[in-house]
């Protein structure tokens, strides 16, 4: 014993305390005081007094300790490395030159474009989805969950159940072109925090899982990290409770060590499974890209691909580059917008992040859609354990960088996995239009209100716009005739007002599933809603003004044409500060006010023609 009271002698209060404390946390003591965390012990009581906290102090100690890569000390040792690098202001691309990497660029519906699609659907049953759900909906003046919020208000669905839907219609569309006895089911995991965990259970719960199998969902609880006070990375206590350390998320970094530690990457892996797919919570059109995107992994071999859309330089997006050392070492990675311009203009590039000849930034746009190869990605990952390169950010307190306004902590992102990755390692991006791919909701209406002029919103206004548009563009694309938008006004931003069209995942995925379905004459008036939710209805000579909403059993086999026209559903606005308003209607500024429309459900199987 007389080591250990040695090593604790630094610590009075601690030691007097031993008695209550089991070997194993003896041990977590003793780490935490060769680290420098004696000021942790400074206020403990005497023995007798506050014991239960003091077990629960350590509790939390081992918690943490387990749930971090390497442990505490890890942390701890990297936090002042970084700490360091922050206060002088190293540049973490010191010796690094930018280059635009290889990669797919793709034209929505052309041929190239439609056998990526195919390649995709082919690949699908042998793929794993990653959602990343750690956050709430605050910063959108919403207070659930935000993959709770309806993706649009036409039909009402929520995001978690459009992405359900999707990943079900790519497994039966992938299974019926394998043919034969194909039972593929596509599994889904899902990051959630301790702000979304329990929620995202209820929601999936209460909907049977939104139609996918229990057994296919699974839930990783990402835990939070360590809140350090000082460069010298010194545990933060919890100002209101001396026997508790300060924790913050980690970032979605996180996603990769939780599939490791969890073996469920390995599980998927012995199964057969090729590839994993990551997306983030909030974007509704992401599905229509990712049969293409896959398809691209598939043919090109890549290991890392990135969706990403074109962007405009200087805009708030990463770019996706290329850096090479002066040490010959190279690698893909995305670069923060803030950073990519100071970078080129110590490169060479005197302008620095500027638009190229197609009126774009020749680095496309990273929007966190990846995807792996799960070979290579699990052999990665045996030996990093899933730990992502760190970054810290503190807010000093002032220009000598000696003190910080508030703890701060250590961040990862999931895009900067490559950064570990050997030069031999194939990392491309696929880069395909915005209006196809990317319409985040993370901006609340005020803050959306202040963005600039010809920048995109990011809000729960013009992320269901993006999905009318979007929609709208498909089938003119298709042949239809869709009616040019309006511009209006909700919530303070301008937005493009499209047919209001949304369709389910199982009535079409791609674009040659679009283009069999519609046919002849097909045309679409500006202030038309059209809704259609089951797989095999076909439009054939149809003329829509007024609202048309559809729905038919997987059996039914329905054919829509001649002109269908009535009042329709109306737009209103709503002012988001009307607190008579539910929060997801308020935060996109309108509603819509059902006036008239032909709704028609066809609940047996059959043959069916709808000509009014």
């Amino acid at each position: 014993m007389t080591s250990t009271v040695d090593e604790l002698s630094t610590a009075p209060n601690l030691q007097e305390n031993l008695s209550l404390l089991s070997p194993q946390q003896v041990e977590l003591a003793k780490m935490l005081l060769e680290m420098g965390q004696t000021h942790l012990f400074q206020h403990w009581s005497e023995p007798g007094v506050d014991d239960d906290e003091k077990r629960a102090f350590f509790d939390q100690i081992a918690k943490l300790n387990s749930s971090y890569p390497g442990g505490l000390s890890a942390y701890i040792n990297t936090a002042r490395e970084l700490l360091a690098d922050s206060k002088t202001g190293k540049n973490p691309y010191d010796g690094f030159s930018p280059s635009v990497p290889s990669g797919e660029v793709l034209t929505y519906g052309d041929d190239n474009f439609v056998q990526f699609e195919e390649a995709g659907i082919k690949e699908a049953r042998k793929a794993a989805f990653v959602l990343v759900a750690g956050g709430l909906g605050e910063r959108l003046g919403y207070k659930g969950i935000k993959v709770a919020l309806p993706r649009e208000t036409t039909t009402g669905t929520c995001f978690l159940q459009h992405y359900i839907e999707s990943i079900l219609a790519l497994q039966e569309a992938s299974c019926s072109l394998a043919g034969g006895d194909c039972q593929a089911e596509i599994p889904l995991a899902i990051m959630t925090s301790d702000d979304t965990h329990l929620r995202t259970l209820e929601l999936l719960q209460k909907n049977s899982f939104f139609g996918m199998k229990p057994t296919q969902v699974k839930l990783l609880k990402q835990e939070k990290v360590v809140c350090l006070d000082d460069n010298e990375a010194h545990l933060a206590l919890d100002p209101h409770n001396k026997y508790k350390i300060q924790t913050k998320p980690h970032g979605h970094g996180d996603v990769h060590s939780l599939l490791y530690s969890s073996g469920l990457l390995k599980v998927w892996h012995d199964a057969g499974l090729r590839w994993v797919l990551f997306f983030q919570d909030t974007n509704g059109l992401l599905f229509k890209a990712i049969p293409a995107a896959l398809g691209v992994s598939a043919t090109k071999q890549y290991h890392v691909n990135s969706l990403t859309v074109p962007r405009k330089a200087k805009e708030a997006i990463g770019g996706i580059t290329k850096l090479t050392h002066k040490d010959g070492r190279t690698m893909v990675i995305n670069v923060e917008y803030n950073q990519l311009d100071p970078l080129l203009r110590a490169s060479g590039y005197p302008d620095g992040d500027v638009n190229s000849e197609t009126g774009y930034s020749p680095f496309p746009g990273n929007i966190n859609q990846l995807i792996f190869e799960i070979g290579p990605y699990l052999e990665e990952l045996t030996k990093t354990g899933g730990a992502i390169k760190e970054f810290v950010n503190p807010k000093y307190k002032d220009a000598t960088k000696t003190a910080f306004k508030s703890s701060t902590r250590l961040e990862c992102m999931m895009q900067d996995y490559p950064k570990t990755l050997p030069p031999s390692a194939r990392v491309g991006f696929t880069v395909m239009d915005a209006w196809l791919a990317y319409a985040p909701v993370k901006n609340n209406p005020e803050d959306a209100a202040k963005v600039p002029k010809g920048n995109p919103y990011h809000s729960a206004t013009s992320g269901e716009m993006a999905i009318y548009r979007s929609h709208s563009l498909i089938l003119r694309k298709a042949g239809v005739k869709v009616e040019d938008p309006v511009i209006q006004v909700f919530n303070g931003q301008e937005v493009e007002v499209w047919s209001r069209v949304v369709w389910k995942p199982k009535w079409a995925l791609t674009f040659s599933e679009v283009k069999s379905k519609v046919s002849g004459n097909c045309s679409i008036s500006q202030r038309s809603t059209m809704a259609i939710k089951g797989s095999n209805i076909a439009l054939e000579d149809l003329s829509l003004d007024g609202a048309l909403i559809l729905e038919a059993v997987d059996g039914a086999e329905v054919k829509v044409g001649g002109s269908v026209q009535n009042k329709g559903w109306s737009i209103e606005n709503v002012d988001y500060k009307d607190t008579s308003i539910p929060e997801e209607i308020r935060i996109r500024g309108f509603r819509f006010n059902k006036v008239e429309q032909l709704e028609k459900t066809y609940t047996e199987p059959g043959k069916y023609s709808l000509t009014p």
